[in-house]
């Protein structure tokens, strides 16, 4: 089993920047791609990014690119989220997902991912 914990949320201005953490344990050796999802309240959760083992960065195609920052420190078996000139739409709980086959790329939900607790992130206008 692999245990994935989140940190670095909180309320920010439209405009400002925050970064994401999120720590692996457990079987980490078993991981492949690690990323992050986000969800706003009564919206279906959706994809923000992913980065391999090997370094291959897949973004949500619209929402993020050119804002976010997907990075990881494999030797720490950590992933981050640096995010800038944040929007009130931005607003949601990002969870961090983890999977051990590479499909988190594709940006899609899939049961087998592992995932942390969430994390909220409030940008206010």
């Amino acid at each position: 089993q692999v245990q994935l914990v989140e940190s670095g949320g909180g309320l920010v201005q439209a405009g400002g920047s925050m970064r994401l953490s999120c720590a692996g344990s457990g079987r980490t050796f078993s991981i492949n791609t690690m990323g992050w999802f986000r969800q706003a309240p009564g919206k279906e959760r959706e994809f923000v990014a992913a980065i391999s083992r090997s370094g291959i960065i897949r973004y949500s195609q619209d929402s993020v690119k050119g804002r976010f920052t997907i990075s990881r420190d494999s030797a720490k078996n950590t992933v981050y989220l640096q995010m800038n000139s944040l929007k009130p739409e931005d607003t949601a709980v990002y969870y961090c997902a983890a999977d051990t086959s590479g499909k988190l790329l594709g940006g899609r939900l899939n049961p087998d991912y592992y995932w942390g607790q969430g994390t909220q992130v409030t940008v206010s206008s």
